[in-house]
């Protein structure tokens, strides 16, 4: 019998510990074991990053008949749908309307809707679907493991698993191997998930066991495969971009300097330390009587931060029943600022994602949270058994304390930074959701990992057009006409022609050589496309800037100045094939946010949809290639001239149900107008 849920099966455990000193606590190191591996394990494909785009990666490699080894830093599979707490779909309209996904993603909302009896059980107005992230979890869990049978492939799964070392052949070109850490809790201590992320990530890194964890070391090495040019692939699905930087191929972070190529940027020059914000998710509850709110130790710290931002959203429940992941009783109708939502009734569960609010927006040297490759270099983590994970403890820490500071904010905050006095009143109806049973599962409430919109992305190898190395920039995909005056006057008259030309399609070289006006060449209205597209994705290009001032919190601190200049809506998008392979190393594949994209194309290129269709690919591509013994980079090495191979794995993807173009995809068609 199907279970259905009810509010019954959503008992909180509540555990005696106080919120803030979980994420406090110390951890102490004790003896060291030696290095060598507990054990080897043999793939064919291997996974790093158990989110969305490995799951994806996961899938295809399965149903292709291949041993999968899949690692992931938490115990739960889904990513921004279940660790990161993000189960709000991000989905465009059209895209939405015509089920134009992938075959996996398809059957992923399936799914949810059969679990549910309905796809949106949280009545939320963000999203067509919002639900629980443990159930996101439990549902792909079986759906890999049903892709893992009807494939007959194999899967070897590894939760709370990290990657500390990588062998790579003498001449740079082969990952040999992997060398892994799991860890679990010590028999008689706090079980997993007890700890934040920032208590637990530096612990997890270490191969020596510790008070908290004891630890397997696993060596994933190449299953047998005689004859093929690379004996297995590697899969960079984490989250941050580790294994690039851990392989030390070369990539970018943060913003890109301005170009003809990159016109929006907010900088003339490169910043690595603005990536967007990160967001520690949370799910709060809606209750019928007042419940006792106690204000964090570190709130005054964090209060100047917070705001509804805009007067139009500066409402509670509109607030709240933005990303409702769960609404067992119909409440009635209601609007603000032109939002129509049903109302909150007891018992609704809601997940915090709010820009003004849990995000954390770090921006500079000081405190940005993803190591630029020169930090590495400075903190050790470069060199042999150096590697930590590359990020800032210290920041994942100041994220944890403001995101409950939020929450408090929520429930008992009375200030604006953006709107002024009057507007935020106190809602002591509700109660912050924490314990092993909780909608986190975690003990602290806060999600176990956080969403994370921006890390390192790939510089792909040179290419026509892209001497120094391909990317897709800004506008590959952007709706903007660059028509305006920003434009004509910020840009160098070179610059600016250039950008001209490069939307103007076949008046480009009339345009350079002088003989038509940059103001009048007709810009093409389409994103461009790729031969090489395995592919797709489609939304808005969405900012959520980094802040000028560090810490991010300072009172009275600004966005980074025109970082939202790029942001707006994007024509329906491809991914290319020489965006998932990176420079140097010939059997590492890249999906997911890490993929060769600039920082304003990057922020579309990141959501749930996109990140599979990216895993589908790399999951494709990497079977495809072990099959008839070719390397990726061989598919695209001869564009623009006819590559039989490559059109041989786009025939196979859109067989199996991965589309590569959208509908009416050519160089002919300039109507788009109706795919929003």
């Amino acid at each position: 019998m199907k279970r259905k849920p009810k509010l019954a099966s959503l008992q909180i455990s509540i555990i005696s510990l106080n919120l803030t000193s979980a994420l406090i606590a110390p951890y102490f190191a004790v003896a060291a074991p030696p290095k060598t591996p507990d054990k080897s394990v043999n793939c064919e494909i291997l996974v790093v990053g158990g989110g969305l785009s490995g799951a994806a990666t996961a899938y295809e490699g399965l149903l292709a008949g291949r041993t999968v080894c899949l690692t992931e830093i938490t115990d739960w599979l889904g990513g921004q749908i279940s660790a990161q707490g993000t189960s709000a779909l991000d989905e465009r309209p059209t895209q939405r309307d015509r089920q134009f996904y992938s075959r996996g993603y398809l059957e992923l909302r399936n799914r949810i809707e059969r679990k549910y009896g309905k796809l949106n059980p949280g009545g939320c107005w963000v999203s067509d679907s919002c639900f629980l992230p443990r159930d996101a979890h439990n549902i792909l869990t079986q759906l890999l493991k049903d892709a893992e049978k009807r494939g007959k492939g194999k899967l070897q799964w590894f939760p709370n698993t990290v990657i500390k070392d990588l062998e790579i052949s003498s001449d740079g070109k082969i990952i040999n191997s992997a060398t892994a850490i799991q860890h679990q809790p010590v028999k008689g201590s706090p079980p997993l998930n007890t700890f934040s992320l920032s208590q637990s990530i530096e612990d997890a890194y270490r191969y020596e066991d510790s008070s908290r964890f004891t630890k397997t070391i696993i060596r994933f090495v190449p299953k047998p495969v005689p004859g093929n040019v690379a004996k297995w692939y590697v899969v960079d699905a984490s989250e941050t971009g580790e294994i690039i930087a851990l392989a030390d191929v070369p990539y970018r972070l943060g913003i890109d300097a301005r170009s003809y190529l990159e016109p929006s940027s907010s900088s003339t020059t490169n910043d690595p330390y603005c990536t967007q914000g990160f967001t520690y998710t949370f799910a709060m509850q809606a209750t019928k009587e007042p419940q006792p709110q106690t204000m964090p130790a570190f709130y005054l710290q964090y209060a100047p931060y917070f705001s509804y931002e805009l007067k139009r959203l500066a409402n509670f429940d509109l607030v709240f029943t933005y990303r409702r992941i769960w609404h067992p009783m119909q409440g009635k109708q209601a609007e603000f600022g032109g939002v129509k939502f049903t109302a909150a009734t007891p018992g609704d569960i809601s997940m915090q994602n709010w820009t003004w609010g849990n995000d954390y927006r770090p921006g500079t040297a000081a405190d940005n949270l993803v190591y630029t490759r020169q930090q590495l270099q400075a903190t050790g983590q470069l060199k042999p058994g150096g590697w930590m994970g590359g990020l800032r403890t210290a920041t994942l820490r100041n994220a944890e304390e403001n995101a409950l500071s939020y929450y408090y904010w929520l429930v008992a905050g009375t200030t604006d930074s953006q709107l002024g006095t009057g507007v935020k009143q106190p809602q002591s109806n509700n109660r912050f959701l924490f314990g092993l049973d909780s909608p986190m599962g975690t003990v602290h409430g806060l999600s176990k990992y956080p969403y994370m919109r921006e890390g390192r992305r790939i510089i792909g190898r040179p290419s026509w057009g892209q001497a120094g190395g391909f990317s897709i920039w800004e506008i590959d995909i952007s709706r903007r006409d660059y028509n305006d005056e920003y434009y004509r006057k910020t840009l160098p008259a070179d610059m600016y022609r250039r950008l001209r030309a490069a939307l103007a399609g076949l008046e480009a070289v009339s345009v350079i050589e002088g003989k038509v006006s940059p103001d009048q060449a007709l810009r093409r209205t389409r994103s461009t496309i790729f031969p090489d597209a395995v592919g797709i994705g489609h939304y808005a290009i969405d900012f959520h800037p980094c802040m000028v001032k560090s810490p991010p919190e300072t009172p009275g601190n600004k966005e980074r100045p025109g970082e939202r200049r790029g942001a707006g809506q994007a024509y329906p998008f491809q991914i290319a094939l020489r965006a998932m392979i990176p420079q140097k190393i010939d059997n590492l594949l890249v999906g997911g946010k890490s993929i060769a994209t600039s920082h304003i194309a990057a922020a579309a290129y990141r959501v749930h949809s996109f990140e599979w269709s990216a895993g589908a690919a790399a999951g494709t591509v990497a079977a495809f290639s072990l099959k008839n013994a070719i390397a990726p980079y061989q598919l695209v090495d001869e564009l623009p001239k006819a590559e039989p191979q490559l059109e041989a794995l786009k025939r196979l993807l859109k067989q199996n149900g991965n589309p590569t173009a959208f509908p009416d995809t050519s160089i002919f068609n300039q109507n788009w107008d109706s795919w929003r």
